[in-house]
């Protein structure tokens, strides 16, 4: 006999139905049961199991089906008509003596210090409670799933602008400041961060760090479609930023099944900007170089959780040095390269990729990125001066320095350019001697500069022997002499400065979370699964469960019409 109880639009903690059907099963006559929310998966699931009641057929996704398998219609209809006396008993034993309040808002006056609010309801109303927890100025732990797409976006791009964290939807772990939300391991606290779009990659490589002597200070969860291209990695971002401003953290894990490509590019180029030593472990993603930078990659979860604990432990052991940093103005952030060399100025774009979003020339290898005029720069430019357009009726730039010194003095005039960017190229039948032009050019840039209250970077890179005509060894001195700053190698310059840029550049669409949330006892609501509450109350963290029920008992018309009525009596008067 199989008899089934359809109970539209009900809701009760997903543990609670857990244990009402193992309560249900263990009845006499019942051979099984099943417990489930109305969806196409679990009606596939009733089906598998033989529990395809015929009334299931018509349930919605949101309808309570409890179905019994049993002896005879008798033990069905005995078993069933047990479940409201189970359901209380399993409720009243999950529940303890205190009032929960039913609202967040309630739950705030109860608890005024949580900032943090752990959501685990069913994803239909997981997206109102997050907003309603944004809205009351708290940090969301979004374990729920079924959220859309674009609720996620809505949600992490309102919480970016009041600089909140959103971890989630669908994520299932994250660990701040010692404690552990929701499947997180206890782990010992140490120096390394981490930031993981793979809940159970997360576990892993955390759960490794501790048992290869490691410690973790934060991890944090994003939910596996936030390194999408439709939403951009905006809680990963955010996290990137939060550890690379927390002191205890020294070295930082970034993990996650394979972002979108441009996506990549944009966390790769803040992860360069944190100025920390960062594992990375796109899975799947093949760099060209084990180590980039301050990027280190690795290929398995295993492998990153064993490079991080390596690194932590020589950061530890070593005298960390301030690099000096130059004292730029807010207006300075743009890079400025006049080459002489079409190659070098080609080599540096191509480098420049992995620091800037955007790098404009007379001749790019993007065409998005052509300047509407090569005399005048736009954003960060690198200028070919020995192109046709620069070399009609006038000798090639090694040459002739004439056009090159102009620009220089027009860039330095720039209140937006931080950095200037130069080849010196010595050798047979080049300038006989460049620096005696262009030393007196760059003291006088400098100085402008500086009598204008800023202050500017010049690099050259200078190309040649000791055997070159020029005097190799000469021509550095000049140069030096004046305040500019030689390398001899253009990727070693390019990088160097990609690196200051990077400092220059960090992100501004999102305002910076407040560091406090790293260094004050974590606090918490939880609205959903109560085991997350009985998880904090056991590792010694305070947490006030809400007694949340669903919106007009899920009734999503009535849902709507009070939703109304609540945006109408919140409106202004006329």
């Amino acid at each position: 006999m199989l008899k089934a109880e359809i109970r539209p639009g009900a809701y009760y903690d997903s543990v609670i139905l857990m244990q009402l059907q193992r309560a249900l099963a263990a009845l006499p006559g019942v051979q099984e049961a099943g417990v489930v929310m109305g969806t196409a998966a679990n009606k596939e699931l009733l089906a598998q199991s033989d529990l395809f009641a015929p009334e299931v057929a018509t349930v919605a996704a949101d309808d309570l089906i409890i179905v019994v398998r049993t002896e005879n219609a008798d033990q069905a209809s005995t078993a069933l008509a047990q479940v409201n006396g189970l359901l209380t008993r399993r409720r009243n034993e999950a529940a303890d003596d205190e009032y929960r309040p039913k609202t967040l808002a309630s739950a705030t006056q109860m608890q005024p210090d949580a900032h943090w609010v752990l959501i685990s309801v069913p994803g239909r109303y997981a997206a109102g409670v997050a907003k309603e927890a944004l809205r009351l100025g708290k940090h969301v732990f979004l374990y729920s799933d079924n959220v859309s797409l674009e609720e996620e976006v809505a949600i992490k791009q309102a919480a970016a602008a009041k600089g909140l964290l959103v971890m989630g939807p669908d994520c299932g772990t994250a660990i701040v400041n010692g404690v552990g939300l929701g499947f997180a391991n206890r782990v010992r606290r140490g120096s390394i961060g981490v930031v993981g779009a793979s809940g159970t990659g997360l576990q892993q490589v955390t759960a490794r760090i501790h048992q290869l002597g490691g410690g973790i200070t934060h991890a944090f969860g994003t939910g596996g479609r936030d390194l999408s291209e439709t939403v951009g990695a905006i809680t990963a971002r955010q996290a990137l930023d939060l550890l690379s401003r927390d002191p205890a953290t020294k070295v930082i894990v970034l993990i996650s099944k394979p972002p979108a490509p441009r996506v990549a590019e944009e966390l790769l180029r803040l992860a360069r900007a944190t100025g920390k030593p960062v594992i990375v472990d796109f899975i799947g993603y093949k760099p060209a170089e084990s180590q980039q930078d301050n990027l280190y990659f690795a290929h398995t979860l295993d492998a990153t959780a064993a490079l991080a604990v390596e690194i932590a432990a020589f950061e530890a052991s070593t005298k960390a040095i301030e690099s000096p940093s130059m004292p730029f103005t807010t207006s300075q952030r743009y890079l400025r390269g006049l080459f002489s060399g079409g190659t070098l100025a080609y080599e540096a774009m191509l480098i420049l990729q992995e620091y800037l979003p955007a790098v404009y020339s007379n001749a790019p290898f993007d065409k998005r990125f052509k300047l509407a005029k090569a005399t005048v720069s736009q954003g960060h430019t690198i200028v070919d001066l020995g192109e046709d357009e620069f070399t009609v009726g006038r000798l090639h730039p090694m040459l002739d320095h004439e056009l090159r010194i102009k620009r220089l003095h027009q860039e330095a005039a720039d209140p937006e350019t931080a950095i200037i960017l130069l080849d010196v190229v010595l050798g047979d039948g080049a300038h006989p001697d460049p620096a005696s032009e262009l030393a007196p050019a760059i003291a006088d840039a400098l100085a402008s500069a500086e009598q204008a209250g800023r202050q500017l970077k010049i690099v050259a890179v200078v190309v040649g022997t000791d055997e070159d005509p020029q005097g190799f060894d000469h021509q550095v001195e000049q140069l030096q002499a004046v305040g500019a700053q030689i390398e001899f190698n253009n990727e070693t310059a390019v990088r160097a400065v990609g690196q200051q840029l990077l400092q220059l550049n960090r992100p501004t669409d999102f305002v910076s979370i407040d560091l406090a949330i790293l260094q004050e006892p974590l606090v918490a609501l939880n609205v959903g699964l109560e085991s997350f509450t009985a998880s904090l109350i056991a590792q010694n963290t305070p947490v006030l469960q809400v007694d949340w029920r669903p919106p007009a008992g899920g009734n999503e018309r009535l849902a709507s019409i009070l939703a109304r009525m609540k945006r109408q009596s919140t409106l202004p008067s006329p």
